[in-house]
C-alpha cells in the first residue's frame, strides 16, 4: 500500500475498466462528457479516478435519468452514470462478481456470465411439460425498493475490503438528476442502467427469494431472470400457498409482489384438460407461454402442446421501432443502404424470438415487407399507382439478391408467400388493407 494512499487500488484495474466500458459505448452523464471526449484525454482522466479512489476521496456524481418506455405501457427509470463512474463500477464489479457467482442459484440467470434469457426459457418450457401449474411471479418496482440496509448486510457478508464496501454504499446513496436539473436524493433502490447494480439486485434476491425457496419448498424448482419468476407447481392448491408465503417473505425483505402481473396459471395441453382455470398463459422475456397447435413429426398427427413464441408485447415494441426508422421516410437512399441501417436490428430480432415456435415471428416478419413496399412506392413514380406492382418489384429484388434483408432468410421465399403462412396476389393486397384494422399502427 502506497504510503500517501489509504487503499490499494492497481491501476492496471482501472485500465482494463476503461476498456471495457469503451467496448460497450453508451451516452454520457451529468457531466455531458461522453465517451469520445473522455477518450481524447483518458490518460488524465484514469489517472485523476484512480488517485481519488485510492485516497478514498471519490464521491460518485449524481445519475442521470432517463425515462424509456416499456413494452407493456408506461416509463422505466433508467439512471445513466457519468463514464468515469462506470468505469470506477466496472472495478469493483470485477472483484465483487467472481466470488458471488460461486454461490448465486443456477437456475438464476438475469446479468450473469455464461447465463441467458434464452436459457431461462429453455427450462422453463421442459419444466413446464413435467409439472401443471406455475406462479408466474412479477415484484413491484423491485430496482427502486430495495432496502439499502439489508441490501449491505449481504454484500458485507461476501466482501470485505474497505474501499469497495466505501463506494458501493456511496453508488446506492448516488442522487438522480431529472431532465430539468432537479436532483432527488435516494434512501432505497439501485438504479437500473449501473453497472454495478445488476449484481446487487441479484445478491439481494437470492438471499431474499432463491435460497428461501429452495430451503421451504425444495420440490418447487424456478427460473428467474432478474426480477421476472416463475416457480412450478405440482397442484393449484399448492400454487395458492405458495404465492402467499412468498408474498409474506418479500414483505419481510422491504418488497411487494405486484398485485396485478403475480398469477396463476394452469400449463393447458392436449394431456392436460383441467376445467375452471381462468389463466392459461404467461409472459416472460419477450415470450408468451400458451396452448398452441404442434405437429407429431413420427406420425403427423396435431395436437396442442405448452409452447412460448414472441409475445404480443414484443410484437407492439418492435413495430413501434419499425415506424421510427428515418430510413424509410428518405427517399434519397438506395436500397442497400436501407438494408445496411436496418439489418443489425433485424438480426438481433430474430436470433432472439426465432428460438421458439418461429412460425410466429415468420408471420410478423411480412410486415417489414409491407413498409419496405411502401418506402419504393414513395421513391419510384412507376410503383406508386399499385401495392402489387411494388411487391412484384420487391420480390425480384429478393431473387437478385436473396440475402440483401436479414428477414428474407427467415421468410423462405422473401415477399412472395404460400397459401397457409405466406402472400400471393391478390392475397397480399388483402392483407396490406386489413392490416391496420387488425394491428392499429403496423402499416404507418
Amino acid at each position: 500500500m502506497s504510503k500517501t494512499k489509504p487503499f490499494s487500488i492497481s491501476r492496471r484495474l482501472v485500465s482494463m475498466a476503461y476498456q471495457k466500458v469503451r467496448s460497450n459505448k453508451g451516452a454520457g452523464g451529468v457531466d455531458g462528457v461522453s465517451l469520445s471526449e473522455f477518450h481524447a484525454g483518458y490518460r488524465d482522466h484514469l489517472y485523476r479516478l484512480w488517485n481519488r479512489m485510492s485516497s478514498g476521496s471519490y464521491v460518485p456524481p449524481p445519475v442521470r435519468l432517463q425515462e424509456i418506455p416499456k413494452k407493456g405501457g408506461g416509463l422505466r427509470p433508467l439512471g445513466i452514470p457519468t463514464v468515469a463512474d462506470r468505469i470506477a463500477q466496472t472495478v469493483v464489479r470485477g472483484l465483487l462478481e467472481p466470488s458471488l457467482e460461486l454461490i448465486f442459484h443456477k437456475d438464476s440467470y438475469g446479468y450473469r456470465p455464461g447465463k441467458s434469457a434464452i436459457k431461462a426459457l429453455s427450462c422453463v418450457r421442459e419444466r413446464c411439460w413435467k409439472q401443471n401449474w406455475v406462479v408466474d411471479l412479477d415484484i413491484k418496482g423491485y430496482f427502486d425498493n430495495i432496502p439499502h440496509e439489508l441490501l449491505m448486510k449481504a454484500v458485507r457478508r461476501h466482501c470485505q475490503v474497505r474501499w469497495m464496501l466505501l463506494y458501493i454504499e456511496r453508488w446506492l446513496k448516488a442522487p438522480l438528476q431529472r431532465r430539468d436539473g432537479a436532483v432527488v436524493e435516494r434512501t432505497k433502490g439501485v438504479p437500473q442502467g449501473s453497472i454495478i447494480g445488476p449484481v446487487l439486485a441479484n445478491l439481494y434476491l437470492h438471499y431474499g427469494m432463491d435460497k428461501w425457496l429452495e430451503r421451504e419448498y425444495p420440490e418447487c424448482r424456478f427460473e428467474r431472470y432478474a426480477d421476472d419468476a416463475i416457480i412450478h407447481c405440482r397442484s393449484m392448491s399448492e400454487a395458492v400457498k405458495l404465492k402467499q408465503a412468498l408474498s409474506d417473505r418479500l414483505k419481510a425483505c422491504g418488497l411487494e409482489l405486484h398485485p396485478d402481473k403475480t398469477q396463476i396459471v394452469y400449463c393447458k395441453d392436449s394431456n392436460r384438460r383441467q376445467k375452471g382455470s381462468q389463466q392459461m398463459s404467461f409472459d416472460f422475456p419477450g415470450y408468451t407461454f400458451k396452448p398452441r397447435l404442434a405437429q407429431n413429426s413420427r406420425r403427423g398427427e396435431w395436437f396442442t402442446n405448452w409452447l412460448p413464441a414472441v409475445s404480443g408485447k414484443s410484437m407492439r415494441s418492435m413495430n413501434e421501432k419499425m415506424c421510427k426508422w428515418q430510413v424509410l421516410r428518405k427517399t434519397t437512399n438506395t436500397l442497400e443502404e436501407v438494408a445496411a441501417e436496418i439489418n443489425p436490428v433485424l438480426t438481433g430480432w430474430i436470433n432472439y424470438y426465432s428460438k421458439f415456435y418461429k412460425t410466429k415471428l415468420v408471420n410478423f416478419m411480412h410486415i417489414v415487407n409491407v413498409k419496405l413496399a411502401s418506402w419504393a412506392r414513395r421513391k419510384y413514380k412507376n410503383l406508386r399507382a399499385s401495392e402489387m406492382k411494388a411487391i412484384r418489384w420487391l420480390h425480384g429484388v429478393s431473387v437478385r439478391q436473396p440475402k440483401l434483408f436479414a428477414h428474407w432468410t427467415l421468410l423462405g421465399s422473401k415477399p412472395t408467400i404460400d397459401n397457409r403462412s405466406r402472400v400471393t396476389g391478390d392475397c397480399y393486397a388483402r392483407f396490406y388493407k386489413n392490416l391496420g384494422a387488425a394491428m392499429p399502427g403496423f402499416t404507418n
